[in-house]
């Protein structure tokens, strides 16, 4: 476990601060815009946890887990699987997958495009499958320029998936998904 005895070290005040190995960086960089991208996605799915039902908070919460997860995997640079470090795991992303696959299984056929909203629950859902796309992106543009663990840009990947999933259960299973009408409103 993790132990904290004061919440500021002052170590950050002139823009710079520690990656997990103890290495100093700009906090503008692209691996600390990752990991922030990658905590604010963990903010949003907390948000949809406390309106979403229970089934999807049991998924959510172990969400919430494996996205520290993530944080401490893109906190220690190099990206290597077998380094010692903590990484996100194939068989995160694995179980994912079948939670996307069950709940896809019970959805309407999509006939159109989806409108990000609904009831509050999907509403919250959609929101943190978008800052998990965004967190996302930041990964794919520090995978660019440094080493990444190509696990946790598929994990990132198919969280966005089971978020749209869980948003669409979430509107009577699909059923009352707010569809976008191309062009209804140009004019």
């Amino acid at each position: 476990m993790v132990k904290l005895d004061r919440l500021y070290t002052r170590g950050g005040d002139g823009g710079r601060t520690s990656l997990a190995d103890g290495t100093r960086v700009a906090k503008a960089s692209l691996r600390i815009a990752a990991q922030g991208d990658v905590d604010e996605a963990n903010a949003a799915v907390g948000l949809a946890r406390l309106h979403a039902g229970a089934a999807a908070r049991e998924v959510l919460v172990r969400v919430q887990n494996d996205l520290f997860d993530l944080g401490a995997d893109v906190a220690t640079p190099g990206g290597g699987a077998d380094d010692g470090a903590l990484r996100i795991r194939a068989a995160q992303t694995a179980r994912l997958e079948a939670e996307c696959d069950a709940v896809s299984a019970r959805l309407a056929p999509l006939s159109s495009f989806v409108l990000r909203g609904g009831t509050p629950e999907a509403a919250h859902l959609h929101h943190a499958c978008t800052v998990v796309r965004r967190a996302e992106r930041s990964l794919a543009a520090l995978a660019e320029a440094e080493p990444v663990n190509p696990a946790a840009l598929a994990y990132l990947n198919r969280l966005s998936d089971l978020l749209f999933a869980l948003a669409r259960a979430a509107n009577a299973g699909g059923r009352a998904d707010v569809l976008w009408e191309p062009g209804r409103h140009g004019g």
